[in-house]
């Protein structure tokens, strides 16, 4: 497949210092121990009468693998092209490990493997011409190329395609040779808009294995995806931005607890409908939240965890209320998020309960 319009050449980059380790969580506008390794302060962009980015603070550790999540237009790919110095920001500091992206451009573009939503491919170059182009662009050694290249193929698996033309590969395999392109210079931070985005299942989940190979490897991973769960599985913490600004950012579960106070959600069926308003009224006795009820079915939503919702079935039983089917659901980022944005829904529009599917677990 080709996209519309092939990408143009990388400038060659320039050596940079090596990394600094440094901790493990996002954070907007905490004091870190040691450099982080993107540092943004009072970050704006604005394209015409478009505000684009509003403001950023922003800090992400060396050594972590962060989700970028926000609405359409929340200015995601504005501060990611910002970061990797392919957009100047109007005001505010912006550093790659203390290197500014616009005034030190070779020594970031060194740092900083980038990759975009939708790339171009060059047609008429095979899979391993087509990485030894950037290689040699971004002054890889000839010496040491070809197994750079190699190396780099194993790691997407895209070994037994070496010899095949870059438009023959699908969609997926297009998506795992941009990820080998970005890291065909051995960056330090990689910044991946939408690197699932087309891709089906198998692909995505043979994509979320290979971040989690270069995160252990020490690399710094700064991905934006509209697939909050798969975010959620394999990042350290998000950053959550709306309207060009930062809403929240830290380790998942921390922001859950603090948003929504350590609630589950539960789902309860009875085998016999009549029973549901002594069901209602038990639940009310131990102070759970009624958020939902329909004949046979009551959803609820406890504060705590295992414990309570234990109490909760003794509650139930001890008033005589049958259960044939209980089912919990803790906030996951998907309710975080709709939680914190607000370009999701219409002005105006309640925040939804997002009560429990049927399967759902804990």
């Amino acid at each position: 497949m080709t996209a519309a319009a092939p990408p143009p050449p990388p400038p060659p980059g320039a050596p940079g210092a090596a990394a600094t380790p440094g901790p493990t969580a996002a954070a907007a506008g905490t004091a870190l121990a040691e450099p982080p390794a993107i540092h943004l302060r009072g970050v704006t962009k604005r394209f015409g009468p478009t505000q684009a980015v509003a403001g950023i603070d922003l800090d992400v550790p060396a050594g972590s693998l962060v989700g970028l999540i926000g609405p359409n237009g929340a200015g995601k790919t504005t501060t990611m092209k910002s970061i990797a110095g392919l957009l100047a920001p109007d005001t505010g500091v912006v550093q790659v490990f203390g290197n500014d992206p616009i005034r030190q451009p070779g020594i970031v573009r060194r740092l900083v493997g980038w990759m975009p939503d939708f790339f171009g491919v060059y047609g008429g170059l095979s899979v391993h011409e087509y990485l030894d182009f950037f290689a040699a662009a971004y002054k890889v050694p000839k010496g040491a190329r070809a197994q750079r290249v190699d190396d780099l193929l194993e790691l997407v698996r895209l070994a037994d395609k070496r010899h095949t033309d870059v438009e023959g590969l699908s969609r997926g395999m297009q998506q795992r040779l941009g990820l080998a392109r970005a890291l065909v210079h051995d960056p330090e931070v990689l910044l991946l808009d939408e690197p699932a985005s087309g891709l089906d299942p198998r692909a995505r989940i043979e994509l979320r294995e290979i971040l989690r190979a270069l995160h252990g490897d020490g690399k710094t991973v700064l991905i934006s995806s509209h697939i909050l769960t798969e975010l959620a599985q394999m990042c350290d913490s998000v950053v959550i931005m709306d309207s060009g600004g930062v809403v929240a950012s830290g380790r998942t579960a921390d922001l859950q607890a603090s948003l929504f106070g350590g609630h589950t959600g539960v789902r309860i069926r009875l085998p016999d409908p009549s029973g549901t308003d002594a069901a209602v009224e038990a639940a009310r006795s131990l102070g759970a939240a009624v958020e939902h009820v329909q004949p046979g079915v009551v959803y609820l939503r406890v504060a705590g965890a295992d414990t309570e919702v234990a109490a909760l079935v003794r509650s139930l039983i001890g008033a005589g209320v049958d259960v044939a089917e209980l089912t919990q659901k803790r906030q996951d980022l998907e309710e975080l998020f709709m939680s914190l944005t607000t370009r999701a829904a219409p002005a105006g529009t309640p925040p939804p309960t997002n009560p429990p599917t049927e399967g759902s677990q804990g």
